[in-house]
């Protein structure tokens, strides 16, 4: 069986906690942005609305009768706001004047996600390096495409390489890595509830898939960075 197909015999929730990643792309419909913010917030809003019911919750009741359209707000136009391409950060290069030819590592980054399984949080980091073919970015752009990665249902190991291909892409290099760890509540506060362990993937490109290099940048994102007042 292919990597990419699902045993359709294997009960749904069993496929589900296999961790498939399948492509690098996030599995969306061809007509997923057919319908304007407006109307998926008011769609969504409907559908939470019927969970709430059929939780037993009283939707008349102050603290909950607005809780609907808050949630389908959040989903439209926060936590999963990198579904939408018109959100993608122009990721805008400069030419590398002063010549620095060693890797940049921007590490730390906030990697604030939804697992796509469970639909609850990834709460971790990620740590992105790459080495000037020419061109620079800002470092800023870099945390932007993290968090655009970051903000939709996601599987970890797809969220890191399309990570390693947005920077590909905009710094027209091979030369990029990304290592994320990152806690899954679906993990941590559901099933067996081990409120310890982390995940940890990497994507290497490039120069970084040299044993040397990705030495060096592991050490990088080891190191004491951190300054006191």
């Amino acid at each position: 069986m292919n990597n990419n197909d699902v045993d359709r015999t294997k009960p749904l929730e069993e496929v589900g906690d296999a961790h498939i990643s399948g492509a690098a792309e996030t599995p969306l419909r061809p007509d997923a942005f057919d319908q304007p913010p407006e109307d998926k917030i008011r769609v969504i809003e409907e559908h939470f609305e019927g969970i709430m019911d059929a939780l037993g919750l009283d939707l008349t009741d102050d603290s909950l009768q607005g809780t609907p359209r808050r949630v389908a707000k959040m989903f439209v136009n926060e936590i999963f706001a990198g579904l939408d391409p018109q959100r993608k950060p122009k990721a805008s290069t400069f030419e590398n004047k002063y010549q620095y030819g060693e890797m940049l590592v921007e590490k730390n980054i906030v990697v604030y996600s939804t697992c796509e399984h469970h639909f609850l949080p990834i709460v971790g980091r990620a740590h992105v390096a790459y080495i000037s073919n020419g061109r620079v970015i800002g470092l800023s752009k870099m945390n932007r495409i993290v968090d655009y990665f970051a903000k939709r249902p996601q599987v970890q190991e797809r969220m890191t390489k399309q990570i390693v291909q947005a920077m590909q892409e905009a710094l027209d290099t091979e030369d990029v890595a990304c290592v994320v760890d990152a806690k899954h509540l679906c993990v941590n506060s559901r099933g067996i509830r081990d409120i310890d362990s982390s995940t940890v993937t990497a994507e290497f490109g490039g120069q970084f898939k040299e044993e040397s290099t990705k030495r060096d940048f592991l050490d990088y994102i080891n190191m004491q960075t951190e300054f006191g007042a």
